[in-house]
């Protein structure tokens, strides 16, 4: 369990940003965020990164900036991280290099008189066997082991192919209500094991307040995409008024 620091006012939630070089206004509406908002703690419940094939690659020109606006942040207030399903694999010379603290998947956080149950979300999305199936060999420590050891432009072409498939799997259910959701039987089971009643997650892109019944309630964080033409993007900010959703105004 993660416990706020007592003179904390306000904690930003936020996730499913997907930072890649080629969606500048996306970047740039999460940098100013970052560097401006008057939190003082931000928690990135994952996918933070479009895709992230080890922290070497920070090398990268974009990943540089990335990191550099993470370490500007860090300076006046305190980031977490909890990885997702594209950013699984940010390790600890990422996050000791910004500092940002590692958050297990899920985290209880306690704080402002209550309990918040963090995570990703995709690990509850039971109905999608076949990511479940991805999800648990990636995960691995045998995978992961051997995917490092690869130079890192095959690992960029794998993290392409990766990005690729993804898209084309996303095209092919058009309508995002066709998505795996989270099932609601095993959330209420983790909130029931952990003693919260209320879920914070991201990873589905349909932000929204449910309630599950049995006083529980799930939040559900927005993905971030000002490149088209109805951009989107928000934190929840967490205070003792509770949770509420914040949106992000594009540059």
């Amino acid at each position: 369990m993660l416990t706020l620091a007592e003179h904390w006012r306000v904690v930003d939630l936020l996730s499913d940003v997907h930072l890649r070089a080629d969606a500048p206004r996306t970047f740039e509406a999460w940098r100013r965020h970052m560097l401006g908002t008057p939190a003082d703690a931000v928690f990135i419940l994952g996918d933070l990164f479009e895709v992230w094939i080890g922290d070497d690659a920070c090398a990268g020109d974009f990943e540089a900036v990335c990191l550099r606006v993470l370490q500007e942040s860090a300076r006046t207030r305190s980031l977490a991280f909890l990885a997702g399903n594209r950013d699984f694999l940010v390790g600890n010379s990422l996050l000791q290099a910004v500092p940002m603290q590692a958050m297990s998947d899920p985290t209880v956080v306690a704080g402002f008189g209550t309990r918040v149950l963090l995570a990703h979300g995709d690990a509850w999305c039971l109905e999608d066997r076949e990511y479940q199936r991805f999800r648990l060999e990636v995960r691995g420590e045998a995978w992961q082991r051997r995917f490092l050891a690869q130079p890192l432009a095959e690992r960029h072409r794998a993290g392409a192919a990766m990005r690729a498939a993804s898209q084309a799997r996303k095209r092919s259910m058009p309508d995002p209500a066709l998505w795996a959701d989270l099932d609601r039987d095993a959330v209420l089971a983790a909130l029931q094991a952990t003693g919260t009643r209320t879920l914070v997650h991201g990873h589905t892109h349909r932000p929204g307040r449910h309630d599950l019944g049995e006083g529980c309630t799930r939040w559900v964080l927005s993905d971030w995409d000002f490149e088209g033409p109805t951009p989107r993007g928000d934190v929840l900010r967490w205070s003792a008024e509770g949770l509420r959703r914040v949106a992000m105004v594009p540059a």
